[in-house]
């Protein structure tokens, strides 16, 4: 029975998933749509919600962990005034005013301070994926997101280890023990596994590495994990708790990467099978009896938190655009409110019936937040587009696209010509545009992250664009407009920096040249045959750098997140390279 329902899950999620997907809805919504097809609401596939939200739990936990793992304490000091700052001002006023509308509805106060705090939390699980999606994990909203998500989940755990501890709805022992004595014995447990860890958690990882069998490193990450997820549930508390206790406690460990690649298999799938528990939670029956009162708790829910959230993102002095889309991203509920419910309703702090509305609406509030991020794009394009002047029309093609035709791309274009390779050139700048046609340099007005206008230089024809726009954003979205829509078109882009190398390397350029990299080569090598180094000696010199400095970069990429991880790094390579240069001045004839 076990391996049918099974079978159903895939089958499910095989045939919908791709199919919002290509609709241009995400997969989140698609998981979604499968679970309330399948579900009890739905065809009845599958008639034991519960049971699968139970296992698909584990998914968030797994995600609790990993958000652990990237919780280094020198990282958390560094974004304590977006984490708290940001963070609690959306936690308190979203409270607030939810828990103001749940009591004027007829809650009692401490069950509307309750209601409010749960759908105040949105879902990061959901956030994360969605913006993932979508390429904007790195933009303002999306880094915004992430330090409120953080916020929220650490605000979750204490209140989720309090609530059945103050009620008194724990069970056996610590119905008797009274609040206080329980919460004497988690904090207890908690002070212990922090210890344990510090002092076990490294060697015996490192002793599990030595046998060199990798499905013992998966199966150690999973069993850390579901033992401290085990230990939390002992004393009644989150299992999340526990998991994300572990995480931070291998955060700074040198096993952190390994950890997290050995989980995220897991984790993806386990938070698949989340989303589509979720979507068979909707109690599709409920919104057809009562359509107005669940509309209005939907509407009602992200109207104030992306209203608050609005707020806050502009008091935070974040562009009007930026804000916006921060609200929309976490205008939804999230994953802990069905675990909040689940834990109140056994107090009788709030009624069956009135969490049967809750869990609906916190369901069709993840399934709102992509449509609303869909029609901003549409808004935000049409806006675009109606302020924008038409580009030049384009009657020519040509190999090459140079996008941005400042003083970098301008060099690229006069060895191209000298060589008699025609190019296509790009500015957005209409005064740099004008200024070159005056020189008699044949060049086209409009910006090349719109795909109409590299429809129109024939970028499908093409066989290389250049990105050489100043702009690190700019260049972006040139960058992820030529993946998305001519993967076959090869890539060359200029990086400002180290960072932005990074992150085009991230979005899949396919050749990235250092705009000052070179040139501060050359003035290395001519500042070593000026100290007396011999030209030859210097060129080699230089040479070893480069070769050098680039193996580096690829190396660190896969750590660029991590700041301390690359700041070790730097140092180790440093080192490497003294080592590198002194093995090869032995070599050298005296």
């Amino acid at each position: 029975m076990q391996l049918a329902q099974s079978a159903i899950f895939l089958a499910a999620a095989v045939v919908v998933v791709p199919l919002f997907k290509r609709l241009g809805l995400g997969s989140v919504l698609g998981y979604l749509a499968a679970g309330a097809v399948i579900g009890p609401s739905g065809l009845g596939l599958v008639e034991h919600v519960e049971d699968t939200l139970h296992v698909a739990e584990f998914g968030v936990v797994l995600l609790l962990f990993v958000i652990g793992l990237e919780l280094q304490p020198k990282r958390l000091w560094e974004m304590r005034a977006g984490v708290f700052g940001l963070g609690s001002a959306q936690v308190a006023v979203t409270s607030v005013l939810l828990a103001a509308g749940a009591w004027l509805l007829g809650l009692p106060p401490a069950a509307a301070l309750v209601v409010g705090f749960a759908l105040s939390l949105s879902s990061t699980a959901f956030v994360l994926q969605v913006l993932g999606e979508r390429l904007e994990l790195t933009a303002p909203h999306g880094r915004a997101s992430f330090k409120i998500l953080l916020f929220q989940d650490l605000a979750a755990i204490p209140v989720l280890a309090a609530i059945p501890l103050l009620t008194g709805s724990g069970e056996g022992s610590e119905a008797t023990q009274g609040p206080w004595m329980s919460l004497g014995i988690a904090a207890a447990v908690i002070a212990g596994l922090v210890l344990a860890g510090r002092v076990l958690l490294r060697p015996l990882f490192r002793w599990v590495l030595s046998t060199r069998v990798n499905e013992l490193s998966s199966a150690w990450a999973l069993l850390v994990v579901i033992g401290t997820a085990l230990l939390m549930d002992l004393i009644h508390l989150e299992a999340a708790l526990g998991a994300f206790l572990a995480g931070v406690l291998l955060a700074d460990s040198e096993y952190r990467h390994e950890l997290e690649a050995d989980i995220e298999p897991f984790k993806g799938l386990l938070l698949g099978l989340f989303f589509v528990a979720v979507g068979m939670s909707a109690d599709l029956g409920l919104i057809a009896a009562k359509p107005l009162q669940v509309l209005g708790i939907v509407l009602g829910l992200v109207t104030i938190k992306a209203l608050a959230l609005l707020a806050i993102g502009r008091l935070a002095k974040m562009p009007l655009g930026s804000a916006a889309s921060l609200a929309i991203a976490l205008s939804q509920g999230g994953e802990f409110a069905f675990v909040l419910f689940g834990v109140v309703k056994p107090a009788g702090l709030v009624t069956g019936e009135v969490i049967d509305l809750l869990v609906v609406a916190v369901t069709l509030s993840m399934m709102v937040t992509p449509l609303l991020l869909i029609a901003r794009d549409r808004i935000t394009a049409r806006r675009a587009a109606s302020n924008r002047r038409e580009f030049d029309a384009i009657d020519e093609e040509n190999p090459v696209i140079i996008a941005g035709f400042g003083r970098f791309g301008q060099i690229v274009g006069r060895v191209l010509r000298m060589t008699r390779i025609p190019f296509t050139a790009l500015e957005v700048d209409t005064t740099q545009v004008d200024f070159l046609r005056r020189f008699g340099n044949e060049i086209y007005y409009g910006d090349a992250a719109r795909v109409d206008l590299l429809r129109a230089a024939k970028a499908d024809k093409a066989r290389l664009i250049v990105v050489a726009i100043d702009d690190v954003e700019a260049s972006m979205r040139t960058v992820e407009a030529v993946r998305r829509n001519f993967p076959e078109l090869r890539i060359v882009a200029r990086a400002r920096n180290r960072p932005h190398a990074f992150r085009l390397m991230a979005h899949g350029a396919h050749v990235i040249v250092r705009e000052t990299f070179l040139s501060s080569l050359d003035a290395a090598r001519l500042s070593l045959q000026e100290l007396g180094v011999t030209p030859s000696d210097a060129r080699e010199y230089v040479k070893m750098f480069r070769e050098h400095d680039e193996r580096v970069l690829n190396e660190q990429y896969a750590i660029h997140e991590d700041e301390a991880a690359l700041i070790a790094s730097a140092k180790k390579f440093s080192a490497d390279l003294e080592r590198l240069f002194d093995a090869d001045a032995r070599q050298r004839p005296r």
